[in-house]
């Protein structure tokens, strides 16, 4: 199918290099939204197998990762929502090796537990937020959600995560 547009498949980056470059961020995508190795292991590789169907019509790098985060985005939930009520603590699950931006890990343990009570879409706009560090237009792209409604969500999301956070360590400094 040539409309007159390159596809990326035509440049310079081959499947196996863009899988390569990008299956980091699909993980942590999945994986911060999941709490879960295993699952977003599935997930990712769900992603590129979806990206695999549709390489010839990514049309440029900036799409192509905007193409790989909103699938992401879209098969974590899709993942969420077909799994049963899990009985395990997020305190069981095993931990990734990540390196945190806080300096106290315990505080950012709690945080990353805080985050994974969250609702699912609050959930999903934190994550691309903070871990992703999407701007508010982007997330709103990504979740096809209206701009205010990402803000309305973020800014609901933190407010409930400094309630949590204050009655687990009393006070918090603004």
């Amino acid at each position: 199918m040539n409309d007159g547009h390159e596809s990326i498949c035509d440049q310079d980056a081959t499947f196996e290099e863009t899988i390569r470059r990008h299956q980091a961020m699909v993980f942590s995508v999945a994986y911060h939204f999941l709490r879960n190795v295993a699952a977003a292991e599935e997930v990712a590789q769900d992603v590129f197998l979806e990206l695999y169907r549709h390489y010839g019509c990514i049309r440029s790098p900036q799409h192509l990762l905007f193409w790989l985060r909103k699938v992401a985005v879209h098969r974590s939930l899709d993942y969420l929502r077909r799994q049963p009520p899990s009985g395990v603590s997020l305190d069981e699950l095993a931990e990734l090796g990540a390196n945190p931006t806080a300096e106290d890990p315990w505080l950012s343990a709690k945080l990353r537990q805080l985050v994974s009570t969250l609702p699912p879409k609050p959930r999903m706009v934190v994550i691309l937020r903070f871990q992703e560090d999407l701007e508010l237009a982007e997330i709103a792209e990504t979740l096809d959600l209206p701009v205010n409604t990402v803000k309305s969500s973020l800014r609901r999301a933190l407010a409930v995560l400094e309630a949590k956070l204050t009655r687990c360590l009393g006070e918090v400094k603004k």
